[in-house]
């Protein structure tokens, strides 16, 4: 009998040591730290404390989260996991899994620090928010830029190519000296004046129009100026008149660039009188529209 309470009493104390060995463990695995929440994402946040810059924590459905309250901190409010955002200094506590990761057990922080992280995130979100708006103002500038740059290139060709055209014209017309003069407006203009008369512009579209039924035609602007006044303002006037002229013809009466010669400034020269009455002022106030094709190309 005393044999068999001796192996109890020893099943006993060796079951004892057993619960305060695991016990030990399990308290010698529990970890706490304090730090600052850096990141956050999902049940994952990196917290930065004194002796590291980047701690792993995991959260899981059993950790508890809580804001100290009252005057001492004595008292603790559960709070949603949500409140954990960065910028808020926390205290944990947990054990490390396999992967050197805290799996936090208790997480607490005070109420005036979520306060201050949140006005931070709040701050941080807007600053984000004004800076995406700037990047995407930005983007669509640069992009309008490129479209610009890209259209102005394309008008620079077209330029170019007309210009090209109408040198080419002028000079293959400078060869023929043996043309037919198949139809002619006369455009007139007041004393100093180089506005067209909305009158004429019927005229220089209809003109403009027959132009094209005819095979190789070219259209012939000439400015012309009355002998009043110095003969460098009525060479800049007889200029201004023929460009006014040329400007119809190209954007209302649709002549192609490539069929018009240069607009000819001939100032106060070929005066239709020769005295200065008013009459004769007039008519010599005038721009000159010929319809042109040479003789051979109509023979052709």
């Amino acid at each position: 009998m005393t044999r068999g309470r001796s192996i109890r009493i020893t099943a006993t104390l060796t079951r004892l040591f057993v619960i305060v060995a695991v016990s030990s463990t399990i308290v010698s695995a529990q970890t706490k730290l304090e730090g600052v929440i850096k990141g956050r994402n999902g049940a994952q946040i990196i917290l930065q404390t004194a002796d590291s810059p980047k701690v792993i924590v995991l959260l899981t459905d059993g950790t508890d989260v809580g804001q100290f309250e009252g005057a001492l901190k004595a008292r603790t409010k559960r709070m949603s996991m949500a409140a954990l955002v960065p910028g808020l200094p926390i205290k944990v506590e947990g054990s490390y899994n396999t992967e050197n990761q805290l799996v936090a057990t208790t997480i607490r922080f005070k109420g005036n620090d979520l306060q201050q992280a949140q006005a931070i995130q709040a701050g941080l979100a807007e600053t984000q928010k004004q800076a995406q708006k700037n990047k995407e103002e930005l983007e669509k500038q640069n992009a309008e830029l490129a479209a610009q740059n890209a259209a102005l290139k394309e008008q620079n060709e077209k330029v170019a190519e007309n210009k090209a055209a109408i040198d080419a014209a002028v000079a293959r017309f400078g060869q023929l000296d043996d043309y037919y003069i198949l139809d002619e407006v006369t455009v007139y203009f007041g004393n100093g004046k180089v506005k067209v008369d909305p009158k004429y512009t019927p005229q220089l579209v209809a003109l403009a129009e027959k132009s094209r039924t005819i095979k190789g035609y070219m259209v012939q602007v000439k400015g012309y100026a009355s002998a009043s006044g110095s003969a460098a303002f009525n060479q800049k006037l007889s200029e201004d008149r023929a460009n006014n002229v040329t400007d119809i013809l190209l954007q209302q009466g649709h002549v192609p660039l490539t069929n018009m010669l240069a607009p000819g400034a001939m100032g106060e020269s070929r005066q239709v009188a020769k005295d200065k009455k008013a009459d004769s002022e007039a008519e010599n106030r005038r721009v000159v529209v010929r319809i042109l094709q040479n003789k051979g190309i109509a023979g052709l």
